[in-house]
């Protein structure tokens, strides 16, 4: 059976860039596109020279983008009943410990972070089977494991984005929307592509940024030309 092609997938097939482009005419590119009645979400793929089996290679992390990504998340927070008001305050859809684990348990999903103390990761430890395979279990690695609840909970709440590698090494992670300034999302873009380079393990060698595409919720890719930021490439 033939795959039917939109009018609106045809149109933006002809003005997709057939090679890859500086990231400010990528995003100009991306803008041109025919979009949907809806603001898209803008998306950035950088495909990595790693092999995340290897633990030195399995990059993770969090950072907050200089223009924010257009968006709240709902955050929740495992901390000490004297940090619960201030967590709260901070922007925490809910906050506690042993009664919030305890709630998690019974099937309380409706959160997109969630982030704790260390002294309270002996007890939301338990919790691993449950938010690990949904990747919402709270980690060092990724920032969301921190003394400083009331910090964590205000970057998230206003849209701190974490990205880990899959298995192929591709790093994905939204930079904003289509309705943002073309400049906002060019510094998110270029904030985000050179942060990824800081990762860079000391075992990789050669290129470590094979390639890097940036795309709109219902747009084609547009491949960016990534220029390195220290002399490592």
């Amino acid at each position: 059976m033939a795959v039917r092609i939109s009018k609106r997938a045809k149109a933006n097939a002809t003005l997709k860039p057939k090679d890859a482009v500086p990231s400010g005419e990528a995003v100009a590119a991306l803008k041109k596109f025919q979009a949907p009645k809806f603001d898209q979400t803008v998306n950035v793929c950088m495909h990595l020279n790693i092999d995340p089996a290897q633990a030195d290679q399995n990059i993770r992390g969090a950072l907050s983008l200089p223009k924010g990504i257009g968006k709240s998340k709902r955050v929740i927070a495992f901390c000490t009943s004297d940090m619960v008001a201030k967590a709260t305050e901070a922007g925490a859809i809910k906050a506690g410990g042993e009664d919030l684990v305890a709630e998690v348990e019974k099937g309380f999903f409706d959160f997109d972070v969630a982030v704790a103390s260390p002294d309270m990761m002996r007890v939301v430890s338990k919790l691993g089977k449950v938010l690990g395979p949904k990747g919402l279990m709270p980690t060092p690695k990724a920032g969301t494991v921190t003394p400083d609840i009331v910090k964590a909970v205000k970057e998230y709440s206003a849209g701190k984005v974490e990205y880990r590698a899959d298995k192929a090494g591709n790093i994905h992670s939204i930079i904003g929307k289509m309705s943002f300034p073309e400049s906002s999302l060019v510094e998110n873009l270029e904030f985000f592509m050179h942060a990824i380079e800081r990762t860079r393990p000391a075992t990789v060698k050669g290129h470590y940024v094979k390639k890097v595409t940036i795309s709109g919720a219902m747009t084609p890719g547009v491949q960016v030309k990534f220029t390195s930021a220290t002399a490592a490439e």
